[in-house]
């Protein structure tokens, strides 16, 4: 597995941690099909947007304004 790919990994756990900290009533199953199935998830596994190499509080502010909104600003 490459470095890309852990980090991409690990900006997935960590926004689904903090979607259940957001939301107590998510299991990590609901806030892991909730962030794999968002826009917010398409972008962070395209490399050139270089999400992954950002915080998770940062990219989860996109996947927030996104469950909200229903589109990514």
């Amino acid at each position: 597995m490459s470095e890309q790919e852990q980090m991409k990994l690990d900006m997935v756990k960590n926004l689904a941690l903090l979607l259940m900290d957001d939301n107590p009533q998510l299991s990590i199953e609901q806030a892991l099909a909730t962030v794999i199935n968002s826009d917010t998830y398409q972008r962070l596994q395209r490399d050139a947007t270089g999400l992954y190499y950002q915080s998770p509080r940062y990219v989860y502010s996109f996947l927030d304004s996104e469950l909200k909104t229903g589109c990514i600003k």
